[in-house]
C-alpha cells in the first residue's frame, strides 16, 4: 500500500530568493526574506535557516512527546532547541544542525534515550538523515 498524503504545505518565493519574499498558500507565513549580516545581507528579515530551525525544533518536539507517551514517561516543561548552521566548504554550501533536548526531572541517560528515539521518529530527522550532519544532545535541564 502506498503512503497516503495527509497534509501538504505550499509556499511561494518571489523576488530575489534570500532577498525576496515568501508566502504560504494559506497566508499564515508572509515574510520578507533577507540574508543574515554574516552572509552580506541586512539581516532585517527572515531567512531559510531560521525557518528550517523553527520547523525542525517543533517537529522534533512533537516526536519527543510521542515517544515519551509510547514509553509511559511523563514529561513536564521539556524543550527542544535547534541551531541550523550554514557552511561553505570545498564542495560548496551545506547545512548542519544541533538539536538540544532539555527534559527536567528525567535522568540524563533516559533523556538521551528519549531524544535518540525521537530522532528515529521525527520526519525532519528522517529527511535529513545521510544528507545533513545532526548533533543531538539531551540534558535534565
Amino acid at each position: 500500500m502506498a503512503d497516503q498524503i495527509i497534509y501538504t504545505a505550499e509556499a511561494l518565493s518571489t523576488g530575489a530568493g534570500r532577498e525576496g519574499h515568501v508566502r504560504t498558500s494559506d497566508g499564515r507565513i508572509d515574510l520578507d526574506m533577507t540574508a543574515p549580516t554574516e552572509m552580506g545581507g541586512s539581516g532585517n528579515g527572515a531567512n531559510p535557516e531560521l525557518l528550517f530551525a523553527a520547523g525542525y525544533a517543533a517537529c522534533f518536539h512533537s516526536a519527543l512527546l510521542a515517544v515519551a507517551k509510547q514509553q509511559s514517561v511523563e514529561l513536564r516543561d521539556e524543550a527542544v532547541g535547534s541551531r541550523v548552521h550554514f557552511h561553505k566548504g570545498d564542495d560548496g554550501f551545506h547545512l548542519s544542525v544541533d538539536l538540544e533536548v532539555v527534559i527536567p526531572g528525567v535522568p540524563h541517560d533516559q533523556a538521551q534515550a528519549l531524544a535518540e528515539a525521537a530522532h528515529q521518529m521525527c520526519p525532519y530527522s528522517k529527511a535529513t538523515r545521510g544528507n545533513v550532519e545532526v548533533k543531538l544532545s539531551a540534558s535534565e535541564g
